[in-house]
């Protein structure tokens, strides 16, 4: 007997704390009774104990497991809890692992707790599988919060100990997502705080997922699992939320109904646009009502000013709703120019008014972000001018070069503070020690993993299929991988993607640290050099601040002529989608076609 309570069995113990399932004589219920594992050793640690349990016991939240009493018995002060149909995770693990989406689901319960506990100034000091309830339908309830807390006073300000402890937690949170998708504990070690005491900074072992499972993990959610534990301190989670939204982002993106990685942006999206205008932008409006007799290549001039109505542009004419007034077989619009035409200037104005004015619901650092990215962006296009071959048509490579850019500039925009995570977690970490190399940074891909549980890539084609942009469009504004070899060009959509791909990674290039530029271009030349027949010199040039010159290729007709001709039946035939010549080289009109 532990006072009135009768002790059934023990359901689990750390270094720091111990679970039992106890009968209450009382009502015939039973409970969990968890306690630490150490007696406060004076009248003041035990009441330390209790205010901490007095605000542990005071949170309500679906992921916290309520607290059904608290008191001290022979010295051991105790929590008690309902387990109505609920066991401990540790009796539901097997060694085969969860699926891991089960796991993600399962966490995402945890750290929906262990935020919500946190941000009201509780840590829970010892997660362990055996104090998470986990029920029949899948609900997870976190019990134990607080009851191994640190009964000695803490050495610093309470502010520093209270984040130490919340963080060790997340890290705990990690490790515990380690052992759901391998069905090992890690280390082989089943208490979770003595693993902690193994990692860096205290310790030198290293907690990684296996390679080969016995349930596959989709290489988000691995990349997530990896940096709930990295070596490298500065690469773990810090905090609740961060690990909560990538598992989040995660299981919205991996689910076959819920729309891929569009589900991560739908709302925002709706409530925000794909970009804010930019700056500038009620100039350029007044600019366009003064714009009547114009030529569209004119006009196009303008609207490329702003990435933001571009874009919109060319969601608007590749719509269903517009696309359906096409002739057969037409194929994307990938120019400004034939947008202007297809919508005219009234509609044209009605898109510039329709953004949201700079910079949307950005604060000041992410605004700063986003406008370097977007001239980053222009910068790169006007590069890829440069960089393409004869008789390429300009336009098209340059919002190509955009849209390869198009998941970057909507996460900057929409997830301006993931976006930061992601670019510090690609930045490389000084040595250990003097003399060694630098430990290098993630990938971006791999850091938009561990960040969003989405890939950046994916995220742009995602909202590029969304404006009705087909296959054959989403393969040329997806970069070429760095890490794949540049072939020979199977036809005009290779060259496109090549030209904006060379563009792209040479201002990356330019973005390193000054001593590694110079080696970097020469890779970007190399890789691409033969077939887009270029030199160094030439990208070189191409990347160099050069007077900007026009974008547009010359129209045939001004604008109130080519919006007359807009109709299906009329569309001049320069502007119908056609297959591509079979030259490479072919003249400027033949190269025009979308």
């Amino acid at each position: 007997m532990f006072g009135r309570l009768q002790l059934l069995r023990l359901l689990g113990k750390s270094e720091r704390s111990m679970a039992w399932r106890v009968l209450d004589p009382r009502d015939g219920q039973e409970l969990m009774l968890v306690l630490p594992r150490v007696q406060p050793a004076d009248a003041a640690l035990l009441q330390r104990w209790q205010t901490t349990m007095r605000q542990a016991s005071r949170l309500s939240h679906p992921e916290l497991a309520p607290v059904q009493e608290v008191g001290v018995q022979d010295g051991w002060p105790y929590a008690a809890y309902e387990l109505r149909d609920a066991a401990p995770l540790s009796e539901r693990l097997t060694s085969k692992g969860l699926a891991g989406a089960e796991a993600a689901q399962l966490m995402v319960q945890v750290l929906r707790g262990l935020a919500f506990a946190h941000e009201a100034g509780v840590a829970h000091f010892d997660v362990q599988p055996g104090l998470m309830l986990v029920d029949d339908s899948g609900g997870l309830r976190v019990a134990g919060l607080g009851v191994a807390c640190e009964m000695a006073a803490p050495a610093g300000p309470a502010l520093h100990h209270h984040r130490d402890a919340a963080e060790r937690d997340v890290l705990a949170a990690g490790v515990l997502l380690h052992q759901l998708l391998v069905g090992q504990p890690a280390l082989d070690e089943p208490d979770i705080g003595l693993v902690i005491g193994r990692l860096p900074p205290q310790g030198r072992e290293i907690v990684r997922l296996p390679w080969t499972l016995a349930q596959p993990v989709a290489d988000p959610l691995r990349a997530i699992a990896n940096r709930t534990t990295d070596r490298q301190e500065r690469q773990r989670y810090r905090n609740a939320r961060t690990l909560l939204r990538a598992l989040e982002g995660w299981l919205q993106t991996s689910d076959g109904d819920g729309g891929g990685p569009l589900a991560l942006l739908a709302e925002r999206l709706r409530l925000a646009g794909v970009l804010p205008a930019s700056p500038g932008a009620a100039e350029r409006a007044a600019r366009l009502a003064l714009m009547e007799s114009q030529r569209t290549n004119e006009l196009a001039e303008v609207v490329l000013e702003d990435l933001a109505l571009s874009f919109e542009l060319l969601r608007l004419v590749n719509s269903a709703q517009v696309r359906g007034a096409q002739v057969s077989g037409a194929g994307p619009v990938l120019t400004v120019r034939r947008a202007i035409a297809m919508l005219g200037l009234e509609g044209v104005r009605r898109a510039a008014l329709a953004l949201r004015p700079w910079p949307g619901p950005l604060a000041e650092p992410g605004a700063a972000a986003l406008q370097k990215l977007v001239e980053r962006c222009k910068r790169a296009g006007r590069a890829a001018l440069a960089l393409r071959p004869a008789g390429y048509d300009g336009e098209v490579v340059y919002l190509i070069t955009l849209l390869q850019n198009l998941g970057r500039l909507v996460v900057h925009y929409h997830f301006p503070e993931e976006a930061q995570q992601i670019k510090r977690l690609m930045l490389p970490a000084p040595p250990a020690r003097e003399g060694d190399p630098e430990e290098p940074g993630m990938s971006e891909e791999g850091a938009a993993f561990a960040v969003l549980g989405a890939d950046i890539e994916a995220i742009g084609a995602a909202v590029a299929r969304q404006w009705g942009l087909g296959d054959s469009v989403l393969a040329m504004i997806r970069r070429h991988p760095s890490t794949t070899a540049v072939h020979t060009p199977e036809g005009d959509d290779d060259i496109l993607c090549y030209a904006a791909s060379c563009a792209n990674e040479a201002l990356d290039a330019l973005a390193l640290p000054p001593q590694r530029v110079a080696g970097a271009l020469q890779r970007v030349a190399q890789r691409y050099g033969r077939v887009l027949d270029i030199g160094l010199r030439d990208l070189q040039v191409a990347v160099s601040d050069l007077p900007a010159a026009p974008i547009a290729q010359t129209a045939p007709a001004p604008l109130d002529v080519m919006a007359s001709l807009s109709a299906p039946a009329a569309l001049p035939a320069a502007a119908v989608a056609r297959p591509a010549p079979s030259g490479l080289r072919a003249t400027a009109a033949a190269r025009s076609p979308r």
